[in-house]
């Protein structure tokens, strides 16, 4: 076999900073957009993005050459800098750090309608308790002050 062949998706999620309700939703879905663009620009495939006013999820397919870090550190930064320039929403930052976790073929598509679905879930649960319940199942372990 003369090639490689991987399937490496990930269910990306990042908050704002501090978990302020930066992300109005008049301009949320141009974020979004944005995102998905961005994700490609990078060389990636945006599968879903979503979220609500204070954090955003993602699913997006990497290449093997993606440094998961970089990729994320540069997501991040590009959209920080399109809500300055085009929102003019000049303090808005992301928090440091994301989650981000493996996705098999056989569970995208529930995933993507996890994220499709971002509206109504937070209507039920803070992104705090969603995050901590993606940590728990993922067993990773996690030291509480960070979370705050």
């Amino acid at each position: 076999m003369g090639s490689t062949y991987l399937s490496l998706h990930y269910h990306i999620v990042f908050s704002t900073k501090e978990r302020w309700p930066y992300i109005a939703s008049a301009w949320r879905t141009r974020l979004h957009e944005y995102l998905g663009g961005t994700v490609r620009g990078l060389d990636g495939v945006p599968q879903a993005v979503g979220g609500v006013n204070d954090h955003v999820h993602l699913l997006v397919g990497l290449r093997a050459t993606h440094a998961l870090a970089d990729f994320v550190r540069e997501l991040k930064k590009s959209a920080t800098n399109w809500v300055h320039e085009e929102v003019h929403e000049t303090a808005f930052r992301w928090q440091e750090g994301y989650g981000a976790f493996t996705v098999s073929p056989t569970s995208r598509a529930s995933v993507k309608r996890y994220i499709s679905t971002q509206e109504s879930h937070h209507r039920q649960q803070s992104y705090q308790d969603e995050f901590i319940d993606f940590l728990a199942k993922a067993e990773i372990e996690y030291d509480p002050k960070y979370l705050l």
